[in-house]
């Protein structure tokens, strides 16, 4: 698979059924040694009230991908083990 079959795909999980972004605006940790997918990474989705407060990034592992369609791209992931992290990647 590569990079640019995943830009443009919705990513939901289907944990909650919520949409948790657009891989087109995110990253990607990629193990350099065989150039395989390790985790995806989301920019948190904020509102209004939060907007100026640290953002922070969501960190999908690639074992959490389910099924990758045409248009969205299925992961289970419980929000209890989905990793955030701060925007200093």
């Amino acid at each position: 698979m590569r990079l640019n079959d995943l830009v443009g795909k919705e990513m939901v999980n289907i944990y909650d059924g919520m949409r948790m972004g657009t891989v087109g605006d995110s990253d990607m940790l990629i193990d350099e040694e065989n150039g395989q997918i390790i985790s995806i990474i989301l920019p948190n989705r904020g509102n209004a009230f939060n907007f100026w407060t640290d953002r922070q990034k969501m960190v999908v592992p690639w074992e959490a991908v389910k099924k990758i369609g045409r248009e969205v791209i299925v992961v289970e992931i419980d929000h209890t083990h989905m990793r955030l992290k701060n925007s200093s990647f």
